[in-house]
């Protein structure tokens, strides 16, 4: 076999299996006239608009305002009006992008998903890959664990045949434009991705990339042993028994032999990962393992005890379920679970013998929506005693072939490269302070009372709570889904106002500021940040637009202009809070860290009568600290709470305690 370059896939092709639409609604899969997410089947969705550049430039300016200094912001607005003047650079660019968008389905797709992921040469785990927590489950014994990993692995490939099929029920708008349909490309993506590590960008290998074969088997890792279990054998799914013998096999077998987990070099820097791999697939023992790896349905991690507190059924999440945030995160560090991981594999399930259980994804796919609604799939799949499966079943083989261990024929090189891996990961590992919220004031039940925006009313707590901290907002990123439109991703909502800006200062002043004009700000706050994200989500935010002109104008090689060398263009930029609303009933939470040095990151998930949040931070920085955001959010939300209350003459007042 030929050696494969750092950058392409370890692929070897073998024939495909995918259910047809038919045979998927023969077999009871939806019904005959059920709007599915096929091409051929729907109108084609709108192109991602060109926001007008005027439009796009003043949002950007107002961005800037409440956060830079008068001097500064002068300086900016004359290089922004010098851009976007008649007949100036900004128009000819604009002008391009136009052309460019004729050519292309989504025109910022591919530069997207190079900026945002395939470029950013930062290690994978913490930096890049969310985790996601689910409920704790109680394990009496190793074959429950192991009954449990079954009905996980039979539930995934239910979902995978309706992802094969093509047949998901296509999303739709619930507000803004109700029922409008929704891209559902990034749902396609979740199975059998692949990220590839690159000297300078990594790739995305995916199901729709005519290289990548159908696969019919997962990798189980176990005591950092790395096992090929074949899920389909002669064109027969297996059944949850036989799962459940070829796990025990797997755990009975992953304490024979101890090599230096090859997992760890997935958590280096992704130019020293792809020099590692290079290294690795001089040998072809090594370049078959890892194509079985890259081409796997997905990764089952199946962990050994992290000395958790112990299980409780029905004990609902807090601050204590901090340790298994940071298990699903990172692993827990080389001493822990940490090499039990292959991070550039899209959708990597862990189970812990304590009950632990949850997943990391390698986030450049897909967003958050499309995991949330497979997890959600998942629960109700594996808690459902009386789910009857539609599809024709395997019958018990009754001579199963054994899981196969792969191989690797180390040098000192990689042995080397390992040893530098363990030590950075661990770094990292200590470095990260992680501290959850579960919030049960009150809900997003609360603000809808108030004809407030949930999502705007928690956005405006956290810029609160920077003002509190650091007397000062700060550009945010949040993620807003622009999949109305053919291969939507996401564009920034900026948090950060003049509005925002005014409220903090009206709620910290040492001065009394009247409940009315407090309320009175609040409002205008709430109002532009709605409206900042409508227009965002329907293809009106500035930071795509932005980086678009700036790819057309490098790829006609001109000089870069001046309003992106700008210091307050780099600035802007520094999201030092990166947020994210991951929505879904399910007590679960996910978490990510922060995208700066001295930033947070802040996932929340609220819920009608309560809202989660996972806050990060890094130690190392002495101007973080996760602890006393927590603290201070907690203060914001129980004081915008009762300013809302005090107003509407209902006098049920918080206080911290």
């Amino acid at each position: 076999m030929p050696k494969t370059g750092v950058g392409q896939p370890a692929i070897l092709m073998h024939k495909k299996h995918m259910p047809t639409r038919r045979e998927y609604v023969r077999n009871g899969g939806l019904d005959e006239d059920d709007d599915i997410a096929n091409p051929i089947h729907l109108k084609p969705l709108p192109k991602l608009p060109v926001p007008p550049l005027k439009q796009s430039l003043n949002k950007y300016l107002r961005s800037l305002k409440p956060i830079i200094s008068t001097e500064q912001y002068e300086r900016t607005r004359a290089i922004v009006h010098e851009f976007g003047r008649d007949g100036g650079n900004g128009e000819l660019l604009q002008q391009k992008l136009l052309e460019y968008v004729e050519k292309t389905t989504n025109w910022s797709y591919d530069w997207w998903l190079n900026d945002m992921y395939l470029k950013i040469r930062l290690p994978l785990p913490i930096h890049v890959n969310p985790g996601m927590v689910f409920p704790k489950q109680h394990f009496s014994d190793e074959g429950q664990r192991l009954r449990f990993a079954a009905k996980l692995i039979s539930g995934i490939l239910d979902y995978k045949v309706i992802i094969d099929a093509k047949a998901l029920p296509v999303d739709r708008a619930r507000h803004n434009k109700p029922g409008q349909p929704m891209c559902m490309e990034q749902y396609y993506r979740l199975f059998s991705s692949y990220r590839v590590p690159g000297l300078v960008k990594d790739e995305l290998v995916s199901p729709t990339s005519s290289v990548m074969p159908e696969p019919e088997h997962i990798i189980v890792v176990c005591n950092n042993q790395f096992f090929v279990l074949d899920v389909i054998i002669n064109f027969k799914r297996l059944s949850d028994q036989d799962l459940v013998s070829q796990l025990k096999r797997i755990v009975d077998s992953s304490t024979e032999e101890t090599d230096p987990s090859i997992g760890f070099l997935t958590a280096m820097s992704r130019t020293d990962w792809a020099r590692a791999r290079m290294k690795l697939m001089e040998n072809s023992t090594n370049r078959d393992s890892l194509d079985m790896i890259e081409r796997c349905i997905f990764v089952l991690c199946l962990d050994a005890p992290m000395d958790h507190p112990p299980a409780e059924v029905g004990k609902p999440m807090d601050a204590d379920d901090e340790p298994l945030a940071l298990q699903m995160l990172h692993g827990g560090g080389v001493g822990m679970n940490a090499g039990n991981r292959w991070f550039d594999k899209t959708m990597q399930f862990i189970i812990g013998t304590d009950g632990t259980c949850g997943l990391n994804y390698e986030h450049s796919p897909s967003e958050g929506v499309a995991v949330v609604q497979l997890v959600e799939h998942l629960l109700r799949y594996i808690d459902s005693e009386t789910h009857k499966r539609k599809l024709t079943r395997a019958q018990s083989i009754c001579e199963l072939p054994y899981p196969r261990r792969l191989r690797w024929k180390l040098t000192s090189y990689t042995i080397d490269d390992i040893q530098r891996a363990t030590l950075t990961l661990d770094e990292s590992v200590n470095d990260l302070d992680l501290k959850l919220i579960r919030f049960t004031v009150f809900g997003k039940n609360f603000p809808k009372s108030q004809n407030m925006s949930p999502d705007a009313f928690i956005q405006i707590a956290l810029q609160l709570t920077y003002y509190r901290m650091y007397g000062k907002i700060t550009h945010t990123y949040e993620s807003a889904s622009t999949r109305r439109f053919q291969l939507g991703r996401v564009d920034n909502i900026r948090s950060a106002s003049c509005e925002a800006l005014a409220f903090a200062k009206a709620m910290v002043s040492e001065e009394e500021v009247p409940i009315e004009k407090k309320m009175q700000l609040l409002h205008e706050t709430i109002e532009f940040q709605t409206d900042n994200c409508i227009q965002t989500i329907l293809g009106h935010g500035f930071d795509c637009h932005f980086l678009g002109l700036r790819e057309v104008n490098s790829e006609h090689g001109d000089p870069t202009p001046e309003i992106f060398t700008d210091l307050s263009f780099i600035e802007s930029n520094q999201f030092r809070l990166s947020t994210s609303q991951v929505l879904t009933k399910l007590d679960t939470f996910m978490c990510y860290g922060p995208v700066v040095a001295d930033g947070y990151g802040t996932a929340y998930n609220p819920h009608e009568d309560y809202i989660l949040f996972a806050i990060t931070s890094f130690k190392s920085h002495p101007d973080t600290d996760s602890f006393v955001f927590r603290t201070h959010l907690k203060q914001s939300l129980m004081d915008m709470f009762n300013l809302c209350n005090s107003s509407n003459n209902n006098f049920q007042i918080y206080k911290e305690g």
